[in-house]
């Protein structure tokens, strides 16, 4: 008795494993992160001799007591960058206690550092995204704050203007009037880029300051500016607008699942969708796509719009579930620290992610730095603006740390206004 005949290929029917930079390879995606975690490492290393240099009582020991120096500059490091991790992700000593004692206030409270640390990346996520999936279509989108600052504007109006709707209406259409917000001003650019060939980065840039002046149009405006006010502010979301938290006590709303769902669904949008197929061919090969059937104008703006859509929520989350008015200038730089949230993570949806919470994290923890150590908030800046530009020159890292470098295929993701 014979067995079974083994099973020949065929040629266009062999079964293949998955390729790399595709979900499925964790290795690939291990590998992808080393470059972006020495950069990381690297900006860590170089903040803190930023904090020895910046101390003028360690710089006279330099002088004076070296050996005392090293002692006190290693104190000097590890208690700032201690207070900072501490402030962002909570003292252990203070969760022992918490829960030795049972109290579930007290539990809760020991959870607000990582609380806002999470808070602090919501938005983050959401920029981060509108930004990477840009990438992944050769597309620089340089406009998420705009597209952030539209959306909050019609999420605001929906939900300071609608009255009596239960939340399970009201917080929907508000969020989804931020979307399709952020999708708008998405749209325009990318509409004239497949039209007419306008640069992205240039219209984003423009786009960008039209919205900081239209957001203080608008509350300039007696239907959208706070009764008895004169200063440009909006009147306060009705309740059934407002995102609710997911912990009382706790500051961190259910937002924050919202990016995660909206990371999840890019992932599954490029990676698993035919349209997101069509994005990524277009954004490898234009040429390639076109000659495969595929509209170059349609994936353009689509691309656009869904990216302007995901900035539109990070304005709504900041809205509908943080300050609960709009305001100029409520956003510190979401749209841009999104660029950067977008390279560290290697346009990868769960690198997004990853990013946008160490971004978070120190941004929660730069307060609490500062208030326990006198270390100035700005060392944060410099620590980004470091981690910044260690990614942005991946070949730099390779060499101080003497890493291989893969040899390029010609494929790699990099937005069409890049390659010219």
């Amino acid at each position: 008795m014979t067995g079974a005949p083994a099973p020949t290929s065929q040629p266009g029917t062999e079964q293949t494993k998955p390729t790399k930079g595709e979900p499925g390879r964790p290795g690939e995606f291990v590998r992808r992160l080393l470059v972006p975690g020495l950069a990381v490492f690297t900006a860590l290393v170089i903040g803190a001799i930023v904090i020895v240099l910046s101390d003028q009582v360690l710089l006279g020991l330099w002088g004076s007591d070296p050996p005392g120096a090293v002692g006190a500059s290693i104190k000097a490091v590890a208690d700032g960058y201690g207070a900072l991790f501490a402030g962002a992700l909570g003292n252990p000593d203070t969760y022992v206690k918490a829960f030795s004692s049972g109290d579930i206030d007290r539990i809760t409270r020991a959870f607000n550092p990582v609380s806002e640390s999470l808070l602090a990346a919501t938005p983050l996520i959401f920029t981060g995204l509108a930004v990477a999936l840009g990438f992944r279509s050769g597309l620089f989108n340089i406009g998420a704050e705009g597209q952030l600052y539209v959306g909050a504007i019609l999420a605001t109006f929906v939900g300071f203007s609608v009255h009596g709707l239960p939340l399970f209406i009201h917080l929907p259409l508000a969020v989804t009037a931020g979307f399709l917000g952020g999708a708008l001003w998405g749209f325009i650019p990318g509409l004239l880029k497949a039209r007419t060939g306008a640069h992205e980065v240039i219209v984003t840039i423009m786009l960008n300051y039209v919205s900081y002046q239209l957001i203080i149009w608008v509350l300039r405006q007696s239907w959208y500016q706070r009764p008895g006010r004169s200063d440009p502010v909006s009147p306060i979301v009705d309740g059934s607008a407002v995102i609710p938290a997911i912990i009382d006590g706790l500051r961190l709303n259910w937002g924050f699942p919202l990016a995660l769902a909206a990371a999840a669904f890019v992932s599954w949008l490029l990676f698993r969708s035919t349209l997101g197929f069509e994005f990524r061919a277009v954004g490898l090969n234009p040429s390639a796509a076109r000659y495969a059937g595929m509209s170059i104008s349609k994936t353009l703006v689509l691309t656009m719009a869904v990216c302007g859509g995901l900035a539109g929520l990070a304005g709504t989350t900041e809205i509908l579930g943080v300050n609960k008015a709009l305001t100029p200038g409520f956003s510190p730089g979401y749209g841009f620290d999104g660029i950067a949230i977008a390279l560290l993570g290697g346009s990868s949806p769960l690198g997004v992610v990853l990013s946008a919470i160490l971004f978070g994290v120190l941004r929660a923890g730069a307060t609490p730095m500062q208030a326990a150590t006198g270390i100035p908030i700005d060392l944060v800046v410099v620590i980004q603006a470091l981690v910044i530009m260690f990614v942005a020159a991946p070949a730099l890292i390779r060499e101080l740390y003497r890493i291989k470098s893969k040899r390029t295929t010609g494929t790699e993701i990099m937005p069409q206004g890049w390659r010219t």
